[in-house]
């Protein structure tokens, strides 16, 4: 496992499921996804069945809230032991480069350990590696506790690098061909297609050298057109935010007692290149429950003349009205539920933040302080929030999506972007655990 501190990333081992095992049983999609669907998970289980799986490696959120929760992470932490154990999992050696083909795009990206030591979740951190948007310290709690008896991560954490000449990973790309493969299997309920390739140690020192480059403060300032002083940031969490937030967390409490060297001060992630073609942005919508108050007439008075509410006939025409936008002003939908679903654009000509995702999210926060509501879900997909937003008492909210390309910059310039502001694809698009790592000796 050879560390590089200057960029703070170590070429990991990292245990892969033994010959013989059901990878499209194995493989399950991010514990994070379809927190307001248990149906999915139900689904997830039955067709899993007693094969050995990640999902019993994993706590989807969607039980956070469960009465079991201490059994069900007793029992994650118990099989993690039984599957090094009966040698389900195997050693191996080294970083692995990744294809996700979904939807017809297809992302690539290697997996490699990073230094929690050069990483900082607190907002207004100028860290090597730091987050893209707000980290809400109350969610890290319930994973700490999953975390810190563990033996293994099993890691869901995208991490982006911002590489417009394609220096990193597109080189191993072209040379696919010359690697050896170490796994591909199709993803359950169509989650698209993985596979994974081994990388020669020579190969690794050219991932090394160009991770170097890029963190180079020279080359740094000029692509951002900031001084050489600014602190250089080289990866940018893309998803899994909170969970690279809990190993930070748990390497806290441990490093004290565990010296520089322990496997915990390291987190396995996939790197993938922002400017991957195979990368879509993707809007986090918003959905309440348990509506108590009328929404229009609160908007209303919390942005005044400058808030405008119309009625539109379709989706269809709420999605189009969205995504066109206009000059000087922030639209979103909204989706009221009930007997029928009545669509709604909102425009507001004096937002209280650059992006409409961070206006409507100080509202809510705002909204449910006040009790106007009960709760509040995060929800990736047009299809998912329409159908979410059917029931009395809930109203949806359709946000537009970011441009990948401002990501790096906005972050180095104004700091985090507000929580759940983008996704890395709907959820079906999302990792899909396959790969995992000794955490404890």
């Amino acid at each position: 496992m050879k560390p590089k501190p200057t960029i703070g990333v170590q070429s990991p081992e990292i245990y892969l499921p033994r010959q013989g095992v059901d990878l499209k049983k194995w493989a399950v999609v991010a514990c994070d996804q379809y927190t307001a669907q248990p149906e999915y998970w139900e689904q997830v289980a039955a067709f899993v069945g007693e094969s050995p799986s990640t999902l019993k490696l994993i706590f989807p959120e969607v039980y956070l809230n469960a009465p079991d929760m201490p059994q069900r992470i007793a029992a994650i932490q118990e099989t993690m032991k039984n599957y090094l154990n009966e040698g389900i999992l195997e050693a191996h050696e080294g970083m692995i480069y990744v294809e996700r083909s979904s939807d017809g795009k297809t992302r690539h990206g290697l997996m490699l350990c990073l230094d929690l030591e050069r990483y900082d979740y607190h907002r207004g951190t100028t860290s090597l590696i730091r987050p893209t948007e707000g980290t809400i310290v109350e969610r890290i709690a319930p994973r700490v506790q999953i975390r810190q008896n563990a033996v293994l991560e099993v890691p869901h954490i995208l991490v982006l690098i911002d590489d417009p000449q394609q220096t990193v990973i597109e080189p191993i790309t072209r040379q696919k061909d010359t690697l050896k493969k170490l796994y591909e299997t199709e993803l359950m309920f169509g989650g698209g297609f993985l596979e994974g390739y081994a990388l020669s140690p020579a190969i690794e020192e050219e991932v090394f050298s160009a991770l170097e480059h890029l963190a180079q403060p020279n080359a740094f300032a000029h692509r951002y057109g900031v001084d050489e002083e600014t602190p250089v940031l080289l990866f940018a969490v893309g998803d899994g935010n909170h969970s690279l937030a809990t190993a930070k967390a748990v390497w806290e409490q441990l490093k004290s007692q565990a010296g520089v060297d322990h496997p915990a001060r390291y987190a396995l992630v996939e790197i993938e290149n922002v400017h991957d073609t195979g990368i879509i942005f993707e809007p986090i919508h918003r959905l309440l429950f348990g509506v108590k108050k009328k929404i229009s007439q609160a908007l209303q008075e919390a942005f005044g003349e400058s808030f405008h509410l119309q009625t539109v006939s379709t989706q269809a025409e709420m999605v189009a009205r969205v995504k066109e936008g206009q000059t000087g002003q922030q639209t979103f939908g909204l989706i009221f539920g009930g007997e029928s679903l009545t669509f709604a654009i909102a425009e507001i000509y004096k937002p209280t933040s650059n992006l409409a995702v961070g206006t409507l999210q100080t509202f809510l926060d705002q909204f449910l302080a006040q009790k106007g509501a009960e709760s509040i879900d995060y929800i990736h997909g047009e299809e998912a929030l329409v159908h979410l937003s059917t029931s009395p008492g809930r109203v949806g909210f359709y946000l537009p999506a970011m441009s990948k390309h401002a990501l790096f910059e906005t972050v180095i310039r104004d700091g985090v972007l507000p929580r759940k502001t983008f996704s890395m694809g709907e959820a079906h698009e999302k990792r899909y655990y396959m790969e995992a790592r000794r955490i404890l000796p």
